[in-house]
């Protein structure tokens, strides 16, 4: 079993790399060789055979190289974020949509050859107006750049699959929270500040209102998800291939609360709320719950509730301890 991670530098990527070299093996087969890539160099974790480069998926010989190989399972979560998606048009378009079609036309370019396809999208694709709650039958109409570029990738997927030139999986990931290290530049990363800087003692800042709800999952559950897809049954999808993922439906406020169970009012009392209309603007288009019963039914799963997302965090971050309650 030969893998191909693109964005294996990035969050979920080390985290998804860590995940395949401690399981060993993949829809039952042993992990032979692991190929890590992005644009800034990936770890390539001791004792692992395979390869880790910096790679720039808009290089046209980039994607026929990596593919050369001819991986089993390709995860592609290489993309940059909502919000430098939506402010710098042409780099959105290149990274998100035109570094998946370069992967898929590398794909094309080798016969006999149909590798399992991860492909990691969002819940971006759907935009206003929207029923409260998002079932399977609800259409995408995305009004981000972000969104748009996901869902034309969604599109060459599906076709590929129904070709049977390649067998995809687009999982249209809920917001990530919390996520670990510095923040980033997606205008959804408040959802992660406002949980992971209190926890260790530091500000954060809240741009939206408590009110604002949204759809949440751990990078635990990310995780699964990406290993769930790479081994389903991939039969009862038929030609749609993209899912809405289960995940935690909470407000910002849900959050709020839940950080203050877990860890004080002394974390709570660090978030200064500063009001941001451009991030405003931003996630008033975004959905805020589904009703993902397809993903279910093919057996993914989430979160319990937020606090299991903050306990996550600290169990895997912050190695048990919560720094602002022992200050």
């Amino acid at each position: 079993m030969h893998i191909l991670v693109s964005g294996a530098a990035g969050m979920i990527g080390r985290k998804l790399t860590q995940a395949l070299c401690a399981r060993g093996k993949l829809r039952g087969q042993e992990i032979t060789g692991l190929t890590l890539v992005d644009v800034h160099p990936p770890v390539l974790p001791d004792g692992v055979t395979g390869a880790a480069m910096a790679v720039d998926l808009t290089d046209p010989a980039a994607a026929p190289a990596l593919i050369e190989a001819r991986p089993d399972v390709v995860f592609h979560l290489a993309a940059i974020v909502s919000g430098e998606a939506e402010a710098d048009t042409a780099k959105g378009y290149a990274v998100n949509l035109n570094g998946t079609v370069a992967l898929c036309e590398a794909i094309l370019a080798e016969e006999d050859y149909c590798p399992r396809f991860v492909f990691t999208s969002s819940i971006a694709v759907f935009g206003t107006p929207l029923p409260e709650v998002i079932d399977d039958d609800v259409p995408p109409r995305p009004l981000t750049s972000y969104g748009t570029q996901k869902l034309m990738s969604e599109m060459l997927i599906d076709d590929l699959s129904r070709k049977g030139r390649l067998d995809g999986v687009s999982l249209r990931l809920p917001t990530i929270c919390i996520r670990p290290g510095k923040p980033n530049a997606a205008a959804s990363g408040f959802y992660s500040s406002i949980l992971r800087e209190p926890l260790v003692g530091q500000e954060a800042v809240l741009p939206v209102s408590d009110t604002v709800r949204h759809w949440f999952a751990s990078p635990r559950a990310a995780v699964g998800f990406l290993l769930h897809a790479a081994e389903m049954d991939t039969a009862p999808m038929g030609q749609s291939r993209a899912l809405n993922l289960p995940g935690v439906n909470a407000t910002v406020g849900d959050e709020i609360a839940a950080l203050e169970r877990i860890a004080g009012p002394a974390a709570t009392a660090l978030i200064r709320r500063e009001p941001d209309e451009t991030i405003g603007r931003i996630v008033a288009v975004w959905p805020e719950a589904f009703d993902p019963a397809r993903a279910r039914s093919l057996g993914f799963e989430a979160d319990a509730d937020m606090d299991a997302i903050v306990r996550a965090h600290v169990e895997d971050e912050l190695d048990g301890r919560i720094p602002v309650a022992e200050s």
